[in-house]
């Protein structure tokens, strides 16, 4: 392999947390493209205005990915953004295991959230499926599967909830940018 190639394997996509909403924490994407590509990354694509990045990088490097692109985000920009990272073999294993498409839901009603970590038993415990009718919510791994018919808006099932229950990070994506992404990484 030649230096700074990586791996077939090595594909990333990450994950912001609030940007480009309702006029809040404005990033042009080209910027954040270029943060990504300083940091070593290569093939840099974005998806949409609110966040998602799709990469080539070392696991190493992945690994550094989330602080280093906040920090750049707030020495850049002065607005703090979780960022959360999956491979592209994860990101394709969330589309392939949605408990809701087995039973029929309108996809338009289906959203992921995805967690920065593991959360614990205890804090598990704490979720409250019961907290927003008619929503329903399935948790595997680092995944929360949410089916929201009345829309997410709507919803009590929040990333400050999630936050604060499971003690870590969730950025929430709908159904359709969850199969974009898919297909982004071909």
């Amino acid at each position: 392999m030649v230096r700074g190639e990586t791996k077939v394997d090595d594909v990333h996509v990450a994950l912001l947390r609030g940007i480009n909403v309702g006029g809040k924490n404005r990033l042009p994407m080209k910027d954040l493209v270029a943060m990504f590509l300083d940091d070593g990354c290569l093939q840099v694509r974005t998806y949409i205005q609110s966040g998602n990045v799709v990469f080539r990088a070392p696991p190493a490097r992945v690994l550094r990915i989330p602080a280093a692109i906040a920090k750049a985000l707030s020495a850049r920009f002065g607005f703090s953004v979780p960022v959360v990272t999956r491979t592209a073999a994860e990101i394709r294993a969330i589309a392939r295991g949605n408990p809701f498409l087995r039973t029929g839901a309108d996809t338009k009603s289906l959203h992921v959230a995805f967690l920065a970590g593991w959360p614990s038993p205890a804090s598990v415990a704490k979720l409250d499926p019961a907290r927003s009718p008619p929503d329903e919510i399935v948790l595997r791994g680092r995944e929360i599967y949410l089916r929201l018919p009345n829309g997410v808006a709507r919803s009590k099932f929040t990333n400050a909830y999630f936050d604060g229950k499971l003690g870590t990070t969730s950025t929430v994506r709908n159904w359709a940018t969850v199969l974009a992404l898919v297909e982004l990484l071909g």
